[in-house]
Parts: structure tokens; C-alpha cells; sequence
């Protein structure tokens, strides 16, 4: 018998192709290009929880735990302006804020989160915070001038369900795929 497989997996919100589109036409015209080593906007999400390497009995308990659960109602998911972690003077991660949808999608990381605790995964040391990154910036810059010249998008979405992906790590950068959803 050999070792349980594992996945890195999460529990995220993916966007539709017609925002994801529509995003990268308004970064392009409004800030391109992006510094760092922005995100392909393929792999675009809100994470909700991240599990790290989860063996399938562990993601089959979380989704049990999401499924058994009185989740939220759908809702609409509109974006803000950008920000950066830590600071824009000193950013390492440039990202979009959400503006419509915040309180939405708080809850349902506190049911991702209580949904992963129950399935014995130990609790996340970071508030969630919700964003969808960008671009990752090694070493850190300066993109206050950034941040200040791209203004709210306005584009939205519904979210009506809570994705499990897998994330796999290899040559060309990390690539998302759904595992499962979980509806609202």
C-alpha cells in the first residue's frame, strides 16, 4: 500500500470569464504593465481558506461540514480600488479590494474556516482580508502612483457557490484547477 494522495488545496471564489475578461481589458488600458511578476488572469479567485496538502478524506469532511452548513444566499460581488500588502510604498503584493460583497464574503470564510477546523485542520493565523492579488512584487516598489490612478471597476458578478481548487505547482508557475463546488 502506498502513501494517501495529497493535494494543496483551497477554498476560494472563482470568477466568471466574462469579469475575468473584463478586468484584464481595464488593467491593460488603466495600468498596464503591472510590476512584479503579475498573476495570469486565469488563475484570478478570492480565496476563502487555504488548506494546504489535504489528503481526500480531510477535503471530503470539509465539503461535508460546507454541504451540512446554511451557507449565505447568493450575492454580488463587486470590486473596488487597488491596494498593496504590506503598504503601497513598499508593496510585495499589489491586489484589487472588494466594495460590494465584503460582508458576503467574510462570512462564508468564517464557514470555510469553522468548516476546516471541524475536519481538524488547525485554525488560520491571518484575518481573512478580501482581495484578488494581482501581482506578486520581489524586491518590494513603490505603487502609491498606482494605487491612486486606477479607480473602482465596474464590472460585478454573483457568487452563488464556494470552489475547491487544486493548485499545482510546476515549471510554468502555479495553475488552478476545480476539484469541487459547493453551492450557496
Amino acid at each position: 500500500m502506498g502513501e494517501p494522495l495529497t493535494d494543496r488545496l483551497f477554498l476560494g471564489v472563482a470568477l466568471t470569464d466574462e469579469l475575468r475578461h473584463g478586468l484584464a481589458a481595464f488593467l491593460e488600458a488603466k495600468a498596464a504593465p503591472l510590476p512584479g511578476k503579475p498573476v495570469p488572469p486565469a488563475n484570478w479567485h478570492l480565496t476563502l481558506r487555504f488548506l494546504g496538502a489535504t489528503e481526500e478524506p480531510d477535503r471530503d469532511r470539509v465539503l461535508a461540514f460546507l454541504d451540512e452548513d446554511a451557507l449565505t444566499l447568493p450575492f454580488v460581488l463587486g470590486f473596488g480600488p487597488l491596494g498593496a500588502f504590506s503598504r503601497p510604498a513598499r508593496a510585495t503584493v499589489l491586489w484589487m479590494g472588494v466594495r460590494r460583497g465584503a460582508e458576503e464574503l467574510a462570512e462564508l470564510a468564517g464557514r470555510c474556516e469553522e468548516a476546516a477546523q471541524a475536519a481538524g485542520f488547525e485554525p488560520e493565523d491571518r484575518p481573512f482580508h478580501p482581495h484578488l492579488t494581482l501581482s506578486r512584487i520581489r524586491p518590494p516598489q513603490d505603487v502609491r502612483s498606482l494605487v491612486d490612478q486606477v479607480s473602482s471597476f465596474p464590472l460585478s458578478q454573483e457568487v452563488d457557490r464556494i470552489t475547491l481548487f487544486r493548485s499545482l505547482l510546476g515549471g510554468g508557475g502555479a495553475r488552478y484547477e476545480v476539484v469541487d463546488e459547493v453551492r450557496l
